[in-house]
């Protein structure tokens, strides 16, 4: 039965992938017939299309579609599809010089400048070129995806009665009621916000939790988005170190008393980038010293789902033992399926829900209904628990190939922690490496690599990398990427 099944499933992948290359092979040999047709001139019909080139209506549909959207075809329901006319010539560049005055004049007053410095997230969000082994991706690859399960959730709920209409503000009260159960404690569906993605949500909480020019705790390393949002919103990331056990109370209690924060953002279970977890004893420290400061934590829960098969049981959420409203709680389901499956959850107690309701509002309104009916049919099918088995299992299997692979061809890489949960590594490269270097060798060798130093709000103690093995397309694939990674630590190292 499970060989079956398993067959099956590779199979279902093999015809994906294979209509999605189906399609652009279409598309590009459409292209270069596109010069036998006069502007307007009307091209093969649909059934003629799939005759020729043996394919399939939809496989001819999408990629007639494709075609559209770059403006070579015209399509009209019931006539075909036509040569679009001739483009006119693109009108000459205008000069926006004066742009650079306007926008250093409006930032002179800020305490902090609020220019965004984007390039530590668009390195785990931009592509690699073909064939270039992707370490430095922040998502599962799409083999690991339940796509099946997502596109059969996204067709029943565009059925729903009324799945396109307005949801209400805070999100629809049963996708609430879910996120606060997952949350545990007391939590209830009538403290629970929908959001578009954890993105969202930490840029709604620090909107919310300080005012611009204000200090902000971080965790140190952290994920670069959070500090991206820090600055943009004009806050001064203040960095509290990190150790195997979690942020250290010690120094963030000096961190508190020195700077007046009103709030620390971290992450407790798998932190981005170290893997630790925030230690049982720690836990109440954490909580203790936020309250005694009249501070805000802000919980950034965002990869519970992706526990590895060999973590054991998980500590709850710091908000399930928190009935003061110390902790700002974020969660997310991006992680656990796909990078455009951007529901997530903001749950807070008190008068600062209605302030991170209000900011919610504002900015976004709602999301979108028939996304939050689509995550509603996932998780309540019998495909999700099955799919976060099978991602626990995965993870593992990868962490241990990927471990196994640093140890046997670069055993120069120090890894103090192996996590069993998230997705990647975080080595510290000997002692003098030029990270940006090193990443810039690693591309020319077919591997993409994250720089450790975005990750640091202040000058950083060591060199690192993070390796992701979530994004690769296998064992086979981290395998390969190692051995890439040795001959550019050859060339760098010399």
């Amino acid at each position: 039965m499970v060989t079956a099944i398993v067959g099956a499933a590779v199979a279902l992948l093999w015809a994906l992938m294979h209509e999605r290359s189906s399609v652009g092979e279409l598309a590009e040999q459409l292209k270069r017939e596109l010069d036998r047709y006069s502007p307007g001139g009307k091209l093969p019909s649909s059934r003629a299309l799939v005759e020729r080139f043996r394919v399939s209506p939809v496989t001819v549909s999408r990629a007639l579609a494709q075609l559209a959207a770059e403006g070579l075809v015209v399509t009209r329901p019931g006539a075909g599809a036509f040569r679009a006319q001739a483009r006119t010539a693109p009108a000459p560049a205008g000069d926006t010089s004066w742009q650079e005055v306007a926008l250093s004049a409006d930032g002179a007053a800020d305490l902090v400048p609020r220019s965004v410095d984007a390039s530590g997230v668009l390195v785990s969000l931009a592509a690699p070129p073909p064939g270039v082994i992707e370490f430095n991706g922040g998502y599962l690859h799409p083999s690991l995806q339940p796509e099946r399960a997502m596109a059969a959730a996204l067709s029943r709920a565009g059925r729903r009665p009324g799945a396109w209409g307005r949801p209400p503000m805070e999100g629809l009260p049963e996708l609430r009621e879910w996120f606060a159960r997952g949350i545990g404690g007391s939590f209830t569906a009538a403290e629970v916000l929908i959001t578009a993605g954890g993105q969202s949500a930490l840029t709604t909480a620090l909107r919310a939790l300080a005012p611009p020019g204000a200090p902000v705790l971080v965790e140190s390393p952290t994920y670069p988005g959070m500090l991206a949002i820090a600055r943009a919103a004009g806050l001064r990331p203040v960095p509290v170190p990190v150790d195997a056990d979690g942020v250290k109370p010690a120094l963030l209690a000096d961190a508190f008393r020195a700077t007046g924060a009103p709030a620390l953002v971290c992450q407790p279970l798998f932190q981005n980038p170290t893997g630790a977890v925030l230690a049982p004893e720690r836990r109440a420290e954490v909580l203790r010293i936020a309250r005694e400061a009249g501070a805000f934590v802000v919980e950034d829960d965002f990869v519970r789902r992706l526990v590895h098969e060999d973590a054991g049981p998980l500590p709850r959420p710091l908000a399930a033992d928190d009935p003061d409203g110390v902790v700002v709680h974020v969660c997310s389901l991006t992680k656990a399926t796909s990078p455009s499956f951007r529901v997530s959850a903001l749950a807070a107690r008190g008068p600062v829900l209605e302030r991170l309701r209000a900011i919610q509002v504002v900015d976004t309104f709602f999301v979108p209904r028939p996304l939050q009916e689509a995550a509603l049919e996932l998780v309540g099918s019998p495909a999700w628990p099955r799919h976060l088995r099978a991602v626990s299992a995965e993870l593992k299997t990868r962490r241990d190939a990927m471990t196994g692979a640093l140890a046997l061809h670069l055993p120069e890489l120090a890894l103090p922690h192996i996590p069993t949960g998230g997705y990647h590594l975080w080595p510290r490269l000997p002692d003098g490496t030029d990270e940006a270097a090193l990443t810039s060798a690693a591309l020319r060798a077919g591997v993409a690599l994250t720089p450790g130093r975005p990750y640091f709000s202040a000058e950083p103690p060591a060199a690192h990398l993070r390796l992701s093995f979530a994004a690769v397309a296998g064992t086979g694939e981290i395998a390969e990427g190692v051995r890439r990674l040795r001959r550019a630590c050859d060339e760098v190292w010399g």
